[in-house]
């Protein structure tokens, strides 16, 4: 599967993504990657696949594995976080309030998390490949203090939002809450959960906020098969982060809680959880080309698991 990277990568009329590899981390680009051992490769591109042995036989496993596009897939999504001559990645500008939020027409995306539950170090890595781009990251909580607004081309843009909980701003939720109810090419709310320790009180009330969001999404365009029940849904996703920093049987009680509460106090929700890891770039691609997809950036071949 993975020795199909050469003929992908450099299609005809391609445009070629430059990159100085001495600042780039090595396994920010597909084209590393998949020189690695298959198993480690598989782990890589879809984590989930690592934590299925210690899986008893009677959980379902698809809420898992409703988007699970190909590598080809991936590596047309790869291309949209790569800065070239045509498609500049740079940060934009920051906003304490709706009245300093820019009047930007492509789709956005935001991610919103608890404090030190890693967004700007998300989104550092998934912009790797263009290790230019400022992304202030801090081992401080709290650290983003206003929205921080990140142009991709004329693709889509990506919002960095304050983080909630310890040492959150003291009107966040007068900045965040009327962004997230009247931003009108807002496509995606990703809401993060720290997988090491699983959902906490301040996500509850986080992931409350977004139930009571009533107004129009983009959904997934996926194509209808089994696996997709919830197409006509509009889905927020949960992205799942530090998953390196805990013991397989931990985060696994960690999913499983939070899969519950998704199926039973949720109606809005995507399924299925994102996994990744900053740091060992687990999930980095899939969430790539999730982005890429929900902003109608890329048309995937296909988005499940066969």
């Amino acid at each position: 599967m993975f020795c199909l990277w050469p003929s992908l990568w450099l299609q005809p009329g391609t445009q070629v993504c430059f990159v100085n590899w001495q600042r780039v981390h090595k396994l920010a680009s597909l084209q590393k990657a998949t020189a690695l051992p298959q198993k480690k490769v598989q782990s890589l591109l879809y984590p989930f696949s690592a934590l299925e042995a210690y899986l008893d036989r009677s959980v379902d496993r698809t809420q898992f594995q409703l988007f699970h596009p190909s590598l080809e897939d991936m590596v047309k999504a790869e291309k949209f976080f790569c800065s070239t001559q045509s498609h500049r990645i740079d940060y934009y500008v920051s906003a304490e309030r709706m009245d300093h939020v820019p009047a930007l027409k492509p789709p956005e995306v935001c991610f919103i998390g608890r404090s030190n539950v890693g967004k700007s170090s998300l989104i550092k890595c998934l912009f790797s490949l263009t290790p230019e781009l400022e992304v202030r990251v801090s081992k401080t909580p709290g650290h983003t203090k206003k929205m921080n607004f990140f142009r991709v081309g004329k693709a889509f843009t990506v919002v960095d939002m304050p983080g909630y909980g310890h040492r959150a701003p003291t009107d966040f939720v007068d900045m965040v809450e009327p962004y997230l109810h009247t931003r009108k090419n807002l496509v995606r709310t990703f809401l993060l959960v720290d997988g090491s320790v699983g959902l906490q009180k301040a996500d509850m009330i986080a992931l409350e906020m977004c139930e009571e969001m009533r107004r129009p999404y983009v959904r997934l365009p996926v194509p209808a098969n089994r696996f997709i029940r919830c197409a006509n849904k509009l889905l927020k996703p949960m992205v799942v982060t530090k998953i390196d920093k805990c013991g397989s049987g931990t985060l696994l009680c960690n999913l499983m809680d939070l899969q519950d509460v998704v199926k039973t106090q949720t109606t809005s929700c995507f399924p299925q959880p994102l996994l990744v890891s900053s740091l060992q770039f687990w999930g980095i691609y899939l969430l790539r080309c999730f982005i890429a997809h929900v902003t109608g950036s890329i048309r995937l071949t296909d988005t499940s698991r066969s």
